[in-house]
Order: structure tokens, then C-alpha cells, then sequence
């Protein structure tokens, strides 16, 4: 999930350097922070917030088929 994360973000940016995910494992569920530039953070969260939320459907999806639960939060 890390991976997909992470090429999905940095595709989306200016600047793909910047660009880092930490993985946190709670009792019930895996968190993914994901950490931009904060010029690149208007990228990532689109208007309205629908490419974060396109972002985090993606991820459950994916996560979903491997029995998984998965998170993603975007940090500043």
C-alpha cells in the first residue's frame, strides 16, 4: 500500500522528492501519513477535497482485497 501511495503522489506533484509516507500500525487498522511540500499540498488535496478523497477510496480498495484495513491521512 506504501508503494501505491507513494507513486500516486508523486505523480501528482511539482516537486516528487518531498514526497514521503510513514506507515503507523494500530490495533485494528494501518495509517499512512502522507508528507508533501506544502506548495505541492493544493495538489494533492484538490478542489474540495476530491483527489484526497479519490486517494483514500483507491487505497481502501486496494487494501480491502488483501483483508487489510488502511488509512491515509495527508500531513502538513
Amino acid at each position: 500500500m506504501k508503494d501505491l501511495l507513494l507513486y500516486i503522489a508523486r505523480n501528482l506533484v511539482e516537486n516528487p522528492d518531498a514526497v514521503s509516507v510513514k506507515e503507523i500500525q494500530g490495533d485494528q487498522e494501518l495509517t499512512l501519513e502522507l508528507h508533501v511540500a506544502p506548495d505541492d499540498m493544493g495538489k494533492v488535496i484538490g478542489r474540495q477535497g476530491r483527489i484526497a478523497k479519490e486517494i483514500r477510496t483507491l487505497i481502501r480498495s486496494c487494501a480491502q482485497r488483501t483483508g487489510q484495513k488502511v488509512s491515509v491521512e495527508i500531513v502538513d
